[in-house]
């Protein structure tokens, strides 16, 4: 049997060993140890892939973690923004009530609700405009480690399809809001031409006194005959301020016949008012003047059995009871 002989020699003083080894078991013991060497080198291998697999997962659980945060954050502000809407659309239904504006009697059902079912968002809270339906939103279930982005069986099966769910009701939302802003103005602007004809119409009492006649057919203090009586006289001491009962332009300031010295004011919507008989006159014709600014001074000029002012209002030209339109 061939045999390979290993001489070994320590130093001078010592004696020579020699070792034989057959050459069957050193390939034996060589193929031995290249498998257990291979095997190791797998196992390193397998040990430094698992390490790696192991540092990437808790790189994508922290991933899906920040994602779940920002989608919670995501969810809570469409909710926000959701509730705000209805918020508004209740105040603009009150509002619209207060001011008898059309719309008023929107049903507070109507609004939308972003989690609700498919159907209930095919439509828009009194918009009536169609919209693309965007499903029930998933349940995000919270568990151990690894468990985030989870979602219940039969539902959305990512983190994108919720990504993807949200994205369509901030879509729906940003259209409600478009509708709201659209409605918010119209009933801005309904509310302008509300307060242009509250200011316009007289609603105040033109000067401080007492009232000795009435609108409407009386007795006249100057012929014993009865006659039609356009406005109400308001006696009162000499040089009281005579006021505007309403916002609107001065079209007429002068002598006036038996009126005396007159204002006139138009308060636009086909309204007029007439002040007769003052003293002395305080604005010019073209003048906007307010309510309560002073236009003359009480007094018992043209045809007049002594101080007070002759009031009248007029509506499309026709004379109407001046004490409908005062209000304190």
């Amino acid at each position: 049997m061939e045999r390979y002989s290993l001489i070994v020699v320590s130093d001078e003083t010592s004696p020579i060993r020699r070792f034989d080894v057959p050459k069957d078991s050193l390939r034996r013991w060589l193929g031995v140890g290249g498998v257990v060497a291979a095997i190791g080198l797998l196992v390193m291998i397998d040990y430094v892939r698992v390490r790696i697999d192991h540092t990437e997962l808790t790189q994508l659980r922290e991933r899906a973690a920040e994602q779940q945060a920002q989608i919670d954050s995501f969810d809570s502000t469409v909710a926000d923004v959701n509730a705000a809407l209805l918020r508004v659309r209740e105040f603009e239904r009150k509002v619209r009530t207060i001011a008898n504006l059309p719309g008023s009697a929107a049903a507070g059902d109507d609004l939308l609700d972003v989690g609700a079912t498919q159907g209930d968002l095919s439509r828009l809270a009194g918009g009536g405009i169609d919209v693309e339906p965007v499903p029930a939103s998933p349940r995000v279930l919270r568990g151990s480690a690894g468990g985030a982005g989870q979602v219940a069986p039969g539902e959305a099966t990512s983190v994108g399809d919720h990504v993807g769910l949200l994205e369509g009701q901030a879509r729906l939302l940003a259209r409600v809001a478009s509708q709201r802003q659209l409605s918010l103005q119209e009933l801005v602007a309904e509310l302008e031409d509300k307060h242009r004809r509250l200011a316009s119409s007289p609603a105040v009492w033109p000067t401080e006194g007492w009232l000795t006649s009435r609108f409407g057919t009386r007795i006249s203090p100057f012929t014993g005959k009865r006659q039609f009586h356009s406005g109400i006289d308001i006696a009162g001491a000499m040089g009281t301020d005579v006021i505007a009962t309403a916002a609107g332009k001065v079209v007429f300031a002068g002598k006036k016949g038996p009126m005396g010295r007159t204002v006139i004011i138009d308060h636009g919507f086909g309204i007029r008012t007439h002040y007769g008989h003052n003293d002395k006159v305080l604005v010019k014709k073209g003048e906007r003047v307010e309510r309560g600014h002073t236009v003359a001074k009480l007094g018992s000029s043209g045809r007049s059995t002594g101080p007070h002012v002759h009031y009248s209002v007029e509506v499309n030209g026709k004379a109407v009871n001046p004490l409908d339109y005062i209000f304190d």
